[in-house]
């Protein structure tokens, strides 16, 4: 993996000013090479933070908390899995506040300090009592901490450091990251349950994300070199919008709404594919192998759209990967055999890699790298809320109706006319020059 990262990475410098020639500091060809080192130690930071941030460590084990957790407190399901909605409010809530402040400050000491506070939280989580307000409390905390070491922020740093490979180096540290955490931690997670009980298996896991992730960081984690190297002229170098700047912008919304509702809604339907496939009468070991697909092509995808945004230079090869994600549905709804469903599953999986790998890139090139956290907060609060809402609006139409065909087929509808705003956003260049003109603010 180090040799892929490093091959990438000897291939481009740090950017500060896209719209300036680049200028290597006066070191005899050292520069060059010290920057390509720390490409490579940057995104192999990146690529183990990502392993070990609130997804795969929070939302992929949580199912296995959920049943012991309500026998030993003598609550409802529903009472426990409800820190979800309030993980995702909290974290919608905070995105965009830390977002501006790693604008501000760097994101580097603020992944640092969230790794310890995030670990620490869900170490906490193991000293549970049957008390919801403390419950629901620590919940929140991981919201506001996890907000920090989160993949929105380890793509700002990836952004600060990439240019001509920026998308491939976000679907690599991004999708690879994530989709090897969601795929190991469950299981290390069952493993801690077995041996040690539930609250063991939660000190375990705050205890990996501290052990592992932070030296890691501490050592590998570089700033962006608009933040590395304190020089007044270089901050000032950076360029981009504001947030209200691309707010009054018509793509800053198609991009919101197209990615936003695009990745909550397959989202919802990850989170429903057992019970979908269940209704069909498909046995659960079947419909689980379908959801295992979805998530795998999802993570292994992101590598690849990063690959062909590279490639492309266009915004627009991303509509019709949502129509593939459509085609999936449908396999979903209609398949009769289970290679058929597993296809489906990888269809889906295209759409859903599609969307969150284009997300980031899409905010660089647009809108520049001067406010990117505060930019990529809001962005990321609308796919949080969206992911949040959706299934709860899911499980609302079931049980008026005893089938989720409807919200599938509403699903699909918003899935094409996503595709549509997609295939009618502009090239990159239509917002680029309104900030590459203008100078650009510290």
């Amino acid at each position: 993996m180090s040799r892929e990262i490093e091959a990438v990475a000897l291939q481009d410098e740090p950017v500060v000013n896209a719209a300036a020639p680049r200028k290597r500091a006066n070191t005899g060809g050292g520069f060059l090479a010290g920057a390509g080192r720390n490409q490579v130690s940057v995104a192999l930071a990146c690529l183990l933070g990502n392993i070990v941030s609130p997804t795969p460590i929070v939302h992929g084990p949580f199912g296995l908390f959920l049943i012991p957790i309500s026998h030993e407190f003598g609550w409802p399901r529903e009472r426990v899995s409800g820190v979800l909605s309030l993980l995702a409010l909290i974290t919608a809530i905070a995105y965009p506040i830390i977002g501006r402040l790693a604008d501000r400050l760097g994101p580097r000491r603020l992944i640092l300090f969230g790794n310890l506070a995030f670990g620490a939280c869900v170490i906490a989580l193991g000293f549970s009592r049957p008390s919801v307000l403390v419950f629901y409390g620590l919940f929140a905390l991981i919201g506001v901490f996890g907000s920090m070491p989160s993949t929105m922020m380890y793509n700002r740093v990836i952004s600060g450091w990439f240019d001509k490979a920026r998308g491939s180096m976000l679907g690599l540290t991004s999708g690879l990251g994530n989709g090897t955490g969601a795929t190991i931690m469950p299981f290390i997670a069952l493993a801690l349950m077995t041996a040690f009980g539930w609250r063991g298996a939660f000190f375990g896991l705050g205890g990996l994300v501290i052990a592992v992730g932070f030296p890691t960081l501490f050592f590998l984690l570089k700033e962006p070199p608009v933040h590395a190297r304190g020089d007044q002229a270089q901050r000032i170098a950076l360029e981009g919008m504001s947030l209200s700047e691309a707010a009054r912008t018509s793509t800053f919304w198609m991009t919101l709404i197209s990615i936003g509702l695009g990745a909550g809604c397959l989202t919802a339907v990850l989170a429903h594919v057992v019970p979908i496939l269940t209704d069909r009468h498909f046995p659960v070991k079947e419909a689980t192998l379908v959801v295992s697909v979805f998530a795998m092509v999802t993570a292994g995808f992101q590598i690849v759209v990063g690959w062909l945004l590279d490639k492309t230079g266009s915004p627009k090869m991303i509509a019709p990967l949502y129509l593939i994600a459509v085609a999936g549905m449908l396999t979903l709804e209609h398949g009769s055999s289970l290679p058929v469903l597993v296809l489906g599953g990888a269809l889906m999986g295209v759409g859903m890699g599609a969307e969150f790998g284009c997300l980031p890139y899409f905010i660089s090139r647009y809108f520049g790298l001067r406010r990117f956290g505060m930019i990529a907060g809001v962005m990321y609060s609308a796919v949080i809320i969206a992911q949040g809402a959706t299934p709860y609006l899911m499980d609302v139409d079931f049980d008026h109706h005893r089938s989720y065909l409807l919200a599938l087929h509403v699903i699909e509808f918003v899935l094409v006319g996503g595709a549509a705003v997609i295939a009618f956003l502009p090239r990159y260049s239509a917002t680029m020059s309104r900030w590459k003109s203008a100078p650009a603010a510290a």
